[in-house]
């Protein structure tokens, strides 16, 4: 289990998502958070390489700061749907153009992690499905003005009102939180066996 596996070690993650701490909360884990606030410029490369390249910058930046005894937590989440990444909204414009697109669709979510460890990085990632239901522009309006779609990847979160537009999720629920805890899991199997 995760916080065995943790049990002893300094935990840092790289992130200042508030969904994030919860998930580490939820699993045992009492992690400092220490965000790297990197720029993270959309690329033109495939969707689990960006995610996984920003996880590691992100747990780069955080670790050279730390002794090399703590155990360091990058993450990166992005929303990928027709060869897009639509990251979190710049403004409500954005939100709803997002939205827009999703309604009625289906899309991937990507999560790259990696854990920073005694002079090594180690990386993976997460892929899952989601359907949305349609949506009229009324709901797009009022789920807008609740603000919760601003500081999401792909302009909604599935842990809250977010959750009654989505039809179908197939994969990791946690992966559409922001973190895939069961792909932690595996990593740290890795690092720690």
């Amino acid at each position: 289990m995760i916080h065995l596996l943790l049990k002893g070690k300094k935990v840092v993650l790289a992130s200042e998502s508030p969904r994030r701490k919860k998930i580490f909360s939820m699993i045992g884990v009492h992690a400092l958070q220490m965000p790297a606030h990197l720029d993270e410029p959309i690329e033109d490369i495939p969707p689990h390489k960006y995610v996984m390249k920003y996880a590691k910058l992100k747990a780069e930046a955080v670790y050279k700061n730390m002794d090399s005894d703590c155990l360091i937590v990058g993450a990166d989440t992005i929303v990928y749907m027709d060869h897009k990444i639509l990251g979190k909204p710049r403004d409500v414009f954005q939100a709803a153009d997002y939205l827009s697109m999703l309604a009625g669709n289906r899309h991937d979510v990507y999560t790259g992690i990696c854990v920073a460890h005694k002079h090594r990085y180690y990386t993976a990632y997460e892929k899952t499905s989601v359907e949305f239901k349609p949506m009229t522009l009324f709901e797009i309006e009022e789920y807008i003005k609740t603000n919760e779609p601003m500081d999401k990847a792909g302009a909604y979160g599935i842990q809250g009102y977010g959750g009654q537009f989505i039809r179908k999720v197939n994969g990791c629920y946690f992966n559409v939180m922001g973190f895939p805890v069961s792909c932690f899991h595996e990593l740290l199997k890795k690092i720690f066996s």
